[in-house]
């Protein structure tokens, strides 16, 4: 009985953790997404992301790597743009990009982790997330475009003279609303679930051997690295130091990119929402070519750097570059997140009270 409890107490503190850790940013995300959705007209969008062209992929992808968004807030964003218009290419290339690399995360990369893997880690942010919107649109399927906005684009309306619009404080206070309402109530039920189940893999594997397994370089292995990185939930910014620990222990420098590459750009709950919201074969693609491009860039780092590689991290040394990379990273107040991590619980549980309900009424009828 002890025992039980021990590990319902632990699955509980990472379940909380998780959940203090993301919060903040969904409930921005869902609070810009609403703004944009009242904003921006979607065949606007539809004009700028709702095509194969690779200009689109372009754009997505450098948004992307300019937002500092972990793999967990970048998931309303995109479903917004994603139901507003964009193809499922830009989508995905905007949901890589973001969590996998941002400007503080390229200083603070180089500063402890020196500027070859740093180099790397940089191109590999812009590559992989380009090359998984290209084959999105080539591979996309039904799931190209969202429903709705695919109806919107077919629809006759849409190239006929619109009518004048409300004001513009009407138009937002609308969009906020469908933000929480629509948005928030649909994906906050899959992350409540993904979180769940992610920190169930803590509780059964827990942290020190995983910690054990990855600073052990006889044991490290790329393909384990990825897999566990894919369903694990890091920022970038907060294990670059873990990283940069690791590597200077010995462990081989194709490790380090593989482990930042697979372990920031997904995670458990971003998963499951994603295979709920738009489907199979988009979370498909998704984390198969995420795995596949973090072994290809393990062992290319590996491969140019085994020979004369050199490990740089030095705590004095990068002191400055991680001082200013305090300065611009954003740090929430601990109030704050308790009380997004208790909206996000209680929109999640809203969402599978309402989707119990709606069963409910399909078995009566």
């Amino acid at each position: 009985m002890r025992l039980f409890l021990q590990y319902g107490w632990q699955f509980c503190q990472y379940s909380w953790g998780m959940l203090e850790t993301s919060g903040p940013w969904l409930i921005l995300s869902f609070l810009f997404c609403g703004v944009l959705h009242a904003v921006l007209r979607p065949e606007t969008l539809q004009r700028s992301l709702g095509n194969k062209k690779l200009s689109s992929i372009v754009k997505a992808t450098i948004s992307g790597m300019l937002l500092p968004i972990c793999s967990c807030g970048v998931v309303p964003l995109s479903l917004g743009l994603y139901y507003s218009g964009a193809y499922l290419g830009p989508t995905l290339a905007f949901l890589v990009a973001t969590p996998i690399i941002n400007p503080a995360a390229v200083i603070l990369a180089y500063a402890m982790l020196g500027p070859q893997i740093a180099t790397i880690y940089l191109i590999s942010g812009f590559v992989i997330p380009f090359v998984i919107g290209i084959v999105g649109n080539a591979l996309g399927g039904p799931e190209l475009q969202s429903p709705a906005a695919a109806g919107l684009a077919a629809a006759p309306s849409a190239r006929e003279e619109r009518p004048a619009l409300p004001p513009l404080m009407q138009r937002i206070r609308g969009g906020i609303e469908w933000g929480f309402n629509d948005l928030a109530v649909q994906t906050c039920r899959f992350i409540v679930v993904g979180t769940a189940f992610a920190a169930l893999l803590l509780t059964v594997v827990p942290t020190s051997f995983i910690l054990d397994y990855l600073s052990d370089p006889r044991l490290v292995s790329l393909l384990g690295i990825t897999l566990l990185g894919c369903v694990m939930y890091v920022c970038a910014l907060g294990h670059i130091p873990f990283i940069a620990a690791l590597v200077s222990a010995g462990a081989a420098p194709g490790v380090a990119v593989t482990f930042l590459l697979s372990s920031v750009a997904t995670n458990f709950p971003e998963m499951v929402s994603i295979w709920r919201l738009i489907g199979k074969r988009a979370v498909t693609l998704y984390t198969g070519m995420l795995v596949l491009f973090g072994l290809a860039f393990g062992y290319i780092t590996n491969f140019l750097l085994a020979d004369n590689f050199r490990p740089v991290f030095d705590l004095t040394r990068s002191q400055g570059k991680i001082d200013f990379v305090s300065r611009i990273s954003i740090d929430f107040p601990d109030g704050f997140k308790v009380f997004c991590a208790i909206l996000v619980l209680c929109i999640g549980g809203y969402g599978w009270i309402l989707q119990w309900r709606r069963s409910l009424r399909r078995r009566e009828a």
